[in-house]
């Protein structure tokens, strides 16, 4: 499954509500898995971003569907990230000879 990195930002209602984020990450965890994916790691960040996630997922669209469901919520906003495994890079770059 492709893996996928989140950037996750606390909203002002999110920061004011944060004693609860603990039971808000397992809801969020419950549901990626819900929808096919498998979380890698959830980690509390220092610096521009609150949070940082890791997590597989069947595509493109289910994690788009599950980060909009995230931020619907109105706790985080967040950024998603596409990546690619050191094993993949060799593939892509291949792509790049036959232009």
């Amino acid at each position: 499954m492709p893996t996928y990195i989140g950037l996750l930002k606390l909203t002002e209602q999110g920061s004011k509500d944060i004693m609860n984020a603990p039971d808000r990450i397992e809801e969020g965890i419950k549901l990626y898995q819900k929808m096919g994916g498998k979380v890698l790691g959830v980690y509390l960040v220092m610096g521009e971003y609150d949070y940082v996630t890791i997590g597989e997922c069947p595509s493109d669209e289910v994690q788009t569907a599950f980060a909009l469901a995230l931020s619907s919520q109105g706790n985080v906003k967040t950024t998603t990230l596409k990546a690619f495994t050191a094993k993949e890079i060799p593939s892509i770059l291949n792509k790049l000879k036959k232009q």
